[in-house]
């Protein structure tokens, strides 16, 4: 039950900050969408220990921070290079995944797919292939910053139960 009202509060709690109207109709609207999300959770069963948004909340706004400021800071260097193509040079790579539970790991491969200059391909419990558009987009996720980035965010959870 605890899981339920972390995911109901969070969730409430981003609507009122994403919504900025705040009328009778919209606040109909906006719990029936929280209420709609809960339950689908609930039926696909993805409400739980390892899914409590509870357990990533004080950590998340700092992630959440870092992760835009890669997504600018990779934006200017895509668009650097899609202003001198010659310098394009796209390949596939394999870097390891060093996460202990499934949220984590997709939390890794969608915040690579989100920075500009890499998209993740494909994604198992120890590797996750990645197009990269160069060799400097390659070299940074190879470095592993984003990689210990979501492990930061995830050591809260080690404390949760099993990793599945």
């Amino acid at each position: 039950m605890r899981y339920v009202l972390s995911l109901t509060f969070t969730l409430v709690a981003l609507w009122l900050a994403v919504s900025g109207v705040y009328k009778p109709l919209l606040f109909l609207l906006g719990a029936g969408s929280v209420a709609l999300v809960v339950w689908l959770s609930l039926r696909m069963d993805v409400v739980g220990v390892e899914h409590n948004p509870g357990l990533y909340f004080p950590k998340l706004f700092v992630y959440w921070g870092w992760l835009v400021g890669q997504i600018i800071t990779a934006n200017i260097h895509v668009a650097k290079r899609v202003l001198s193509p010659g310098k394009i040079r796209p390949h596939v790579i394999e870097v390891p995944v060093p996460h202990h539970t499934s949220v984590s790991r997709v939390t890794y491969a969608n915040s690579c797919t989100l920075t500009p200059g890499t998209v993740t391909l494909e994604i198992t419990e120890e590797r996750m292939r990645v197009h990269a558009l160069d060799d400097h987009s390659a070299q940074g996720l190879a470095a592993g910053d984003m990689a210990q980035k979501v492990l930061w965010l995830e050591s809260q959870t080690d404390r949760a139960g099993p990793s599945t």
